[in-house]
């Protein structure tokens, strides 16, 4: 099996991840660069890096990988793109893709004219009880889809003195909380049920309108990478914040369907909850991503609780431990990566059908709606999804 080459970008807790990912697809981590020299030389041993390299830029067009995954703050994902697939490398990159839909339509037609792999980790696509769902909705098992509905629910932003990167506008997009999480929950349902969101509605809260300018940096793999200070002054600097805490949304679909989604990062207790259920004419599916190895299937005569084993074909390709070992975040990961590397190994094989992986087409799915909630935030009103 030929070693795919591996470049990260970036080196905060999503770097590791992709790292252990790589490693378990077989591939190697060749190269990995930081925001500076120095930290790309500390990063090293963390992810291990066969090199560190001084920046972002030099480690795209190296000859040195096969591949860039693209795990900096979203400002970098578009430029790096661009340049890693000007260089012919293949691109992993994490979303959002760009930081609007437009641009992120140029990139996904620059990757097809490349004839490059391109791919984002929507990876919850990649657990076995998502599949499982989709499964059911795609063999009518449920009945048509009347109502999506669900939420996706964090805490790290919860307190003043929490900050991080995605805070900042210029560095993070215009959208935060819709932006970094509201996207994952997006795709999945449009990808369970075959619906698309066609319109919808959007109120937007930032109930924290200061955080500490030194706050604690949260939801980092490294506090090296932190770029908050430690001085006595800016433990007690404030600074403005117009990225949303929490998002309201309503919506419609393509085929008839209504639904609602309630996305924050401020809700004390929720580390993860990527809840949502699809209620169809006979039956409904739900699914917690706090309680991952099960599956509610909801029914006027007897409700079901699906355990992960005997699933279906599809469901079981990925599901690669036994029921009663759970499968994880990094199990969906390692999922996601062994497939794109499949394509980057035999391209002719991922020319001759669609990819099992979600691509930049996703992503930049995704950002469109980001903009429409923004859009129908600020004006209060329905918004036609592009």
């Amino acid at each position: 099996m030929t070693t795919v080459r591996a470049g990260i970008a970036g080196a905060g807790m999503v770097a590791a991840v992709h790292a252990d990912a790589i490693r378990r697809a077989g591939g190697s981590v060749a190269g990995v660069a930081a925001s500076t020299p120095e930290r790309s030389k500390a990063a090293a041993p963390r992810v291990g890096a066969g090199r560190a390299f001084d920046s972002a830029e030099e480690l795209a067009v190296s000859d040195e990988i096969d591949v860039l995954h693209v795990c900096t703050p979203n400002a970098l994902h578009g430029p790096l793109v661009r340049a890693a697939l000007s260089a012919g490398k293949h691109v992993v990159c994490e979303k959002p893709l760009s930081l609007t839909g437009a641009d992120s339509e140029d990139l996904v037609v620059l990757a097809a004219n490349s004839g490059l792999v391109n791919a984002v980790p929507l990876v919850y696509r990649y657990h076995p009880m998502t599949v499982e769902a989709r499964e059911r909705v795609r063999r009518g098992q449920i009945g048509a889809v009347r109502l999506i509905h669900g939420h996706y629910l964090q805490d790290w932003l919860a307190r003043p003195d929490d900050n991080n990167w995605r805070v900042d506008p210029a560095v993070g997009g215009a959208s935060r909380a819709f932006a970094d999480i509201g996207s994952h929950w997006c795709d999945l349902v449009e990808w369970i049920s075959g619906h698309r969101i066609s319109e919808l509605t959007a109120a937007t809260q930032t109930v924290l309108p200061q955080r500490s300018a030194a706050g604690r940096e949260t939801f980092t793999g490294s506090q090296t990478e932190s770029s908050a200070e430690t001085t006595e002054t800016a433990q007690t600097t404030q600074v403005a914040v117009t990225t949303e805490d929490a998002v309201q949304v309503l919506f419609r679909t393509d085929l008839g369907a209504t639904g609602a989604l309630v996305v924050s990062q401020v809700s004390p207790g929720r580390k993860n909850r990527l809840w949502f259920e699809i209620d169809g004419a006979e039956r409904s599916l739900s699914y917690d991503g706090e309680d991952p190895e099960n599956l509610l299937l909801g029914g006027r005569d007897r409700t079901e609780v699906l355990r992960r084993d005997a699933l279906s074909e599809q469901a079981n390709r990925i599901n690669a431990v036994p029921a009663g070992h759970p499968w994880g975040y990094r199990d969906c990961f390692a999922a996601f990566t062994a497939d794109v590397y499949a394509a980057i190994r035999d391209p002719d094989a991922g020319a001759r059908k669609a990819p099992p992986y979600p691509t930049f087409a996703d992503a930049a799915r995704t950002a469109h709606i980001t903009d429409a909630v923004l859009h129908s935030a600020a004006h209060r009103s329905w918004i036609e999804v592009s």
